[in-house]
């Protein structure tokens, strides 16, 4: 541990060498403060908002969450609106992203320190190819945003007008695509419930934003499905089967339920049902009252939120990947097979073991999270359950608890969404070394089940 905190020795002292994790855990922490100074100034809101409640709003823009304690639409102003758009973009593309675009752009070199920082900002094991997947974020990012905004700009325009319209249009889009899942409406995006352009572009926004900039690239540039990566091939394979079960249990659920589906016709329970099958995994809107669900219903919600997304992507949770992977490894186990086949490729031991730590860290941060907020706060305890794992996969979706949590509550929920967007394996790192073990045990023999 020592040797990981300490460097050498500069005039017979030991210098501090901050771990990159730590470093970028350091970075996203004080974006959050700036972030919520800026949104206390008055120029950010309109009325009178307190400190607790900006910190709160600018820790869930910069995690990408969306949860909130009022509705951003009329608390903020266009200036509020706008630091908010800017939080989302620094939590997504990553504090590292721009620092080394600004230091090209002024000509500074980009050495060793910085490099290892942006690998843990990008959730990659290699310190190649770096320099080429910021640009590919980038691209895609600001490519996939403009494109939304176009297209959204056909239904806000003719209701608000070209000025108000357009804000409205970039700012659904930039909040789609990176899964913030802030609107500037109180009901969300429920006035749309069942209009065929939002119910597409905001949805195909946010999926695209939770591939991973790494699988979107890796289609642009193979183009076929032999050649893509194992990475993509998982990715893609599970999101389908996901979004298809997401959306056909969530109608099956709902189709008669009065408070959600039952009072729609038949065309916008489909849209609806679609909307709220794929929102879960980190987009964070919604298009129906996410408190009139049933129970079984907010449990599958809480299913997908707590997997997400993919790697190197605008979405959270333990990721897509990760869940294959648990999944090969439980086929695997029961086939007797050592090894972990997926489209004639193979799986390591090391994966499986980091799978399995991220999963236990998360799952442990869930139940911690529910078991502290439980103690500040006695609220229905699904709703409870629901707001934490929504603030761990960095959803946003909100069954009403968030505002009635106190102070404490309040604190704890900014916490796991904080740890949420870093990420548990990244803050493992703080305590953990990667040198080899110096002394070897023999093996000894458990029994499990």
């Amino acid at each position: 541990m020592a040797r990981l905190l300490t460097g050498r020795r500069i005039g017979g002292q030991r210098r501090l060498r901050i771990p990159p994790p730590a470093t970028l855990a350091i970075l996203y922490l004080v974006s959050i403060v700036l972030g919520g100074a800026l949104l206390w100034l008055p120029i950010a809101h309109n009325g009178d908002i307190g400190p607790v409640e900006a910190l709160f709003t600018s820790t869930s823009a910069v995690t990408v969450t969306g949860l909130v304690l009022s509705d951003t639409g009329a608390t903020f102003t266009g200036f509020g609106q706008a630091v908010i758009a800017v939080l989302i973009h620094m939590g997504v593309l990553g504090i590292m992203t721009f620092t080394e675009l600004l230091m090209r752009a002024l000509g500074i070199p980009v050495g060793m320190p910085q490099r290892m920082i942006l690998r843990e900002d990008l959730n990659q094991t290699s310190l190649s190819n770096l320099n080429v997947l910021v640009r590919v974020i980038f691209v895609v990012a600001l490519s996939c945003e403009a494109v939304g905004a176009l297209l959204l700009a056909f239904v806000f325009v003719p209701e608000h007008g070209w000025g108000q319209g357009l804000w409205q249009a970039v700012f659904h889009s930039v909040s789609a695509f990176n899964n913030a899942g802030f609107a500037l409406y109180p009901d969300s995006l429920s006035q749309w419930v069942g209009h065929p352009l939002v119910n597409l572009v905001v949805p195909a926004l946010f999926i695209l934003g939770g591939l991973g900039f790494i699988v979107v690239g890796d289609i642009y540039q193979k183009r076929r499905w032999h050649k893509l990566t194992l990475h993509s091939k998982l990715m893609l394979a599970g999101t389908a089967v996901l979004i298809v079960w997401g959306c056909g249990a969530f109608a099956v659920l709902e189709w008669t339920n009065p408070a959600t589906l039952g009072g729609l016709t038949a065309g916008d329970k489909l849209w609806a049902a679609w909307f709220q099958g794929v929102t879960p995994r980190t987009a964070g809107f919604n298009t129906v009252d996410i408190g009139g669900m049933h129970d079984s219903t907010a449990l599958l919600m809480m299913t997908l939120m707590l997997v997400g997304g993919g790697s190197t992507s605008t979405a959270g949770g333990i990721k897509v990947t990760t869940l294959a992977v648990l999944l090969l490894a439980t086929v695997a186990f029961f086939r007797r097979q050592k090894a972990l086949h997926a489209f004639g490729r193979s799986l390591g031991l090391e994966e499986v073991l980091k799978v399995m730590a991220l999963t236990t860290i998360s799952l442990l941060l869930v139940l911690t999270g529910i078991f502290v907020v439980s103690i500040s706060h006695d609220g229905d305890f699904l709703d409870l359950a629901f707001e934490v794992t929504s603030a761990f996969g960095t959803v946003g979706l909100s069954r009403g608890a968030t505002g009635e949590l106190d102070g404490a509550g309040l604190a704890f929920v900014m916490l796991v969404m904080f740890v949420g967007r870093v990420g548990p394996l990244a803050l493992g790192f703080f305590l953990a070394t990667r040198s080899a073990p110096r002394v070897r045990y023999p093996e000894g023999q458990i029994y499990l089940g």
